[in-house]
């Protein structure tokens, strides 16, 4: 099993809402010398609110299916959404500890000839960019640092909780997510609810927009109050659905409007390796979609070729 090469589960949202995610990843994997290969004939995660909500052992089931290609491959999983590793780091946790689970899991695999073994581990990108990549490294990688450039973040639900399980942070005053994101060089702005909830997990999107876009709304507010960043960034292509969407859909239900760039971390180290936005197609995030507008390039201090050069070019 190569240490530094990962069987790389997508998930829905990165594929469907959040392609220049995949993108970003790639690159900056790439840059650091590790590899990520494509999960074959993966499926959903799945969703760890809803199914497993309603039956353990088809959550489970299910979860382990995806689990088994990585074993098969002998490669372990990294994702860069934090339901997708909730819901395989948490199955594959359990299977190895619950034999009665594991052996009602099994019963259900033999019927597409297949078997959890438990031979693998599940990591989130911030686990391999952290812990197998090291911060010194991403800092070498760095060619574009965020000078003057103010950022909060969002570390969302999934990844570090529950902490006395998961072991991966401590969940209440968390650092890995800020170290990793700080080496772009970006300076972090903390505020009152950074680790509320985005609004948009357990299906409360699903089920009723308007009451998950208030908890985006208080996030906002309450980074505002702090005195306001210029990007937020997450790990969770599900919440930066919700931030970055959820600034139109805020504007449409509440009449308030807000001005955030939203990014993955991966999207924030691409650009900070040096990566141009167009490589990995950060304007195609759904706010600039709608809106018709561009990130804040003056802000980020990336140079963009001004309209008028794009058609002398031509």
């Amino acid at each position: 099993m190569a240490k530094d090469t990962f069987m790389h589960f997508l998930g829905c949202i990165i594929p469907h809402r959040y392609p220049s995610v995949e993108k970003a990843a790639t690159l900056v994997f790439a840059d650091l010398g590790m590899e990520l290969l494509d999960m074959e004939k993966a499926s959903c995660c799945p969703a760890p609110g809803v199914f497993g909500s309603f039956d353990r052992v088809t959550w489970a089931t299910i979860s382990a299916r995806n689990l088994t290609i990585a074993e098969e491959a002998g490669q372990n999983i990294t994702t860069g959404c934090n339901g997708c590793f909730a819901s395989l780091w948490d199955a594959n946790h359990e299977l190895k500890h619950d034999d009665e689970l594991r052996d009602a899991v099994n019963e259900n695999l033999s019927v597409v000839d297949r078997e959890f073994k438990g031979t693998i581990e599940v990591t989130h990108y911030v686990d391999a960019l952290y812990s197998y990549a090291g911060l010194e490294k991403i800092r070498e990688t760095v060619k574009r640092p965020f000078e003057n450039v103010r950022m909060a973040l969002h570390p969302g639900c999934h990844w570090m909780r529950p902490k006395n399980i998961k072991k991966k942070d401590d969940s209440e005053h968390p650092h890995i997510f800020r170290e990793l994101c700080e080496t772009s060089g970006a300076t972090y702005i903390p505020y009152k609810d950074e680790l509320i909830c985005c609004g948009a997990g357990g299906a409360v999107r699903t089920a009723d927009v308007k009451t998950a876009l208030d908890f985006t709304k208080q996030k906002f507010d309450s980074l505002l109050a702090a005195g306001g960043a210029d990007i937020i960034v997450t790990p969770c292509p599900f919440c930066e659905l919700q931030l970055d969407l959820g600034q139109v859909e805020i504007q449409k239900l509440f009449e308030a409007e807000y001005h955030f760039d939203i990014m993955h971390v991966v999207e924030l180290l691409a650009l900070a390796f040096g990566h141009d936005p167009d490589e990995f197609g950060l304007t195609t995030h759904l706010q600039y979609m709608q809106r018709k507008i561009q990130p804040n390039w003056e802000v980020l201090g990336i140079e963009r070729p001004k309209p008028e050069d794009a058609t002398a070019s031509e």
